[in-house]
């Protein structure tokens, strides 16, 4: 089941994103966050964005939110997008459900232009952005250090409004 995040739903969503951080370079953070942080995180994000889970049995087994883009004003119609799956839950299809998801209640909240930065390589998640319609529009070299290597970011762009 695909729903909105709740403020219970913090603890989960630490586990879930702590083990990217402490395992992978997809994410560019190097340490653990806080059960109060990513509840101010939620509380932040879905002020104005949404934030939704996919759940099984009670528990979470992925989420994805879009958020702010950039502070400047002009950038006011743009957002970027973020999914995590559980480890162990990655193509089984429940990240394209997500996916697909997120981008409408993105969408439905007046977004003309969907961001997502990946981390590169990251096979899994260029080709779910492409499924659903994302280009790739840059690629910027050595700009993490995580794992003692330097690490790519590519960024995938999709139009929602024509």
């Amino acid at each position: 089941m695909i729903r909105y995040v709740e403020p219970k739903d913090a603890r989960e969503i630490v586990d879930i994103y702590n083990y990217y951080i402490n395992n992978t370079d997809i994410t560019f953070e190097e340490q653990t966050i806080s059960v109060d942080e990513m509840e101010k995180r939620i509380r932040d994000v879905t002020a104005k964005y949404p934030w939704l889970v996919i759940e099984e049995g009670g528990n979470i087994l992925g989420y994805a939110y879009s958020s702010k883009y950039r502070e400047r004003s002009a950038y006011r119609y743009t957002a970027e997008l973020t999914i995590y799956m559980k480890n162990g839950e990655e193509g089984k299809g429940l990240g394209a459900e997500l996916m697909e998801r997120v981008i409408e209640e993105t969408r439905g909240r007046g977004i003309h232009t969907l961001i997502s930065a990946i981390a590169i390589p990251n096979e899994r998640s260029v080709s779910i952005h492409e499924k659903f319609g994302f280009e790739k529009v840059g690629h910027l070299k050595d700009v993490g250090f995580k794992f003692d290597h330097w690490i790519d970011v590519g960024y995938w762009e999709l139009i929602l409004t024509k």
